[in-house]
């Protein structure tokens, strides 16, 4: 059998469900944007780097209101959730050049939100067979660069888009 150590998934296994806050709530609030992987700000909501992310590129949009329903969330933070959207697959395609984006929500711990309490929108690059014998059978996830790396290379391509 094969072992691949990722230790930085430790936090998550430990941490999964204990946090007393939320963290899209808590994040903003933290004062220092890398630390936090908050790529972005604007006025209803931020895009931040998803920490166990699915491919290198995964971010979510988080508006700043607590909302557990997108039905609850006011016209002007939906349509900046949108445009925000379509701005990160703008960056995405030209930092990643992939096949393919994914563009979605899980509302509700039913519909597998891992934050069930506070809607937000993710927004991944793909490519054909990213979903191999590793992700599928083995569960496990490899990515090619570090969230540090992720992060630079975002925020580069948002500061060279605005």
């Amino acid at each position: 059998m094969d072992y691949i150590w990722t230790p930085w998934r430790y936090a998550y296994v430990t941490s999964a469900g204990k946090s007393p806050g939320c963290l899209f709530c808590d994040l903003p609030k933290g004062g220092d944007d890398a630390a936090s992987r908050i790529v972005y700000r604007a006025k209803h909501c931020f895009v931040v780097l998803n920490a166990f992310p699915y491919t290198p590129g995964h971010v979510m949009i988080a508006p700043y209101a607590h909302l557990d329903e997108l039905q609850k969330l006011a016209v002007d933070a939906a349509h900046e959730m949108m445009n925000l959207s379509q701005l990160m697959e703008k960056v995405l395609r030209q930092v990643y050049s992939p096949g393919g984006i994914n563009l979605g929500m899980n509302i509700g711990k039913a519909a597998g939100a891992g934050v069930a309490g506070h809607i937000h929108m993710h927004v991944l690059p793909r490519w054909m067979a990213d979903a191999n014998f590793m992700s599928v059978v083995g569960e496990t996830r490899i990515l090619s660069e570090s969230l540090d790396v992720t992060y630079k290379k975002i925020k580069e391509a948002l500061f060279s888009n605005s």
